[in-house]
């Protein structure tokens, strides 16, 4: 194996994520060096081949390549800062949850430590990486990406973003919320219908085939819609008439003893956006209105 795939690797962080992350490198061929701040954690990883390192120092002495998935940002901090010089030289790929400012703030830092630094977002849950499902976002040192990209590939596909090392943490968090967007409308309607005890599976002979339909037939629209800051043309279902049917979303759950919480921010916006003249428009148009 040559330098370039980095025969040695070392993860930081041994939660659900991280065990999986450290699973992949091993059954990859990869010496894989392992630290947590709670012991215990890696006694599986160990059984499999794992390099147990007592200290983040001489995990991270272990390898070129230091993979870090803790829980937070502050975290990544706690544990790296004080062993700042061992990281000189080193690379380090950050999969921890984060926002683009504390992934640029990040980068930042590790280069005045002389670390080749890449941000990263997981689009996976911990069973699914190393499957042809997992797919990871990663911006920042280009150079970096591309001499461990035969390593990461393992994890799952590999996206780079760009040398601006928040982007892989913007489209992550974007992602997610298209993702929660969605099984916040799956949750309403499943309380919908429970509450008169139609079975959640019976339900979703309906619900699956109604969402895939929309959503094939209408992001990419949506997508020409924003880029061009069109809403008007082609537009079947105006805005105003969208916002006047919606107070029986409201009202239904209501009626069927559910909470509307999740219905009513999107009742505001749409209101919002006729009350300031896109009732003619396109309902897209409410992306407009969310900026600040």
């Amino acid at each position: 194996m040559s330098e370039k795939n980095v025969s040695r690797v070392t993860v930081l962080g041994l939660g659900a994520m991280g065990t999986a992350l450290a699973e992949a490198f091993l059954a990859g061929g990869h010496a894989t060096t392992v630290w947590n701040r709670t012991p215990g954690k890696d006694e599986a990883l160990v059984a499999k081949g794992a390099l147990r390192a007592e200290t983040v120092a001489e995990a991270i002495a272990a390898s070129p390549l230091v993979v870090v998935c803790l829980l937070d940002d502050a975290s990544v901090r706690e544990v790296l800062e004080p062993v700042a010089d061992a990281l000189s030289g080193r690379a380090v790929v950050n999969l921890t949850n984060g926002t683009p400012a504390q992934a640029r703030a990040m980068a930042v830092w590790a280069a005045e430590q002389g670390v080749d630094y890449v941000d990263g977002g997981i689009m996976a849950i911990p069973p699914g990486i190393g499957t042809p499902h997992a797919f990871l976002l990663y911006s920042g040192s280009s150079v970096t990406f591309e001499a461990h990209r035969e390593v990461l590939e393992l994890l799952g596909a590999a996206h780079f973003l760009g040398d601006d090392a928040g982007l892989a943490a913007l489209y992550d968090l974007a992602l997610l919320s298209g993702m929660y967007g969605l099984f916040a409308g799956v949750w309403q309607a499943v309380a919908l219908v429970r509450s008169e005890n139609v079975r959640a599976t019976e339900f979703m002979a309906f619900l699956k085939p109604w969402l895939s339909a929309m959503f094939e037939g209408n992001l990419d629209r949506l997508a020409t819609q924003v880029d061009s800051g069109d809403y008007m043309t082609g537009v079947v279902s105006n805005l105003a008439m969208q916002a006047a049917a919606f107070p029986n979303f409201i009202t239904v759950a209501e009626e069927q003893g559910v909470r509307p919480d999740l219905m009513l921010p999107i009742k505001d916006l749409l209101d919002r956006a006729v009350a300031e003249g896109h009732g003619a428009g396109d309902a897209t148009v409410a992306i407009e209105l969310l900026k600040n």
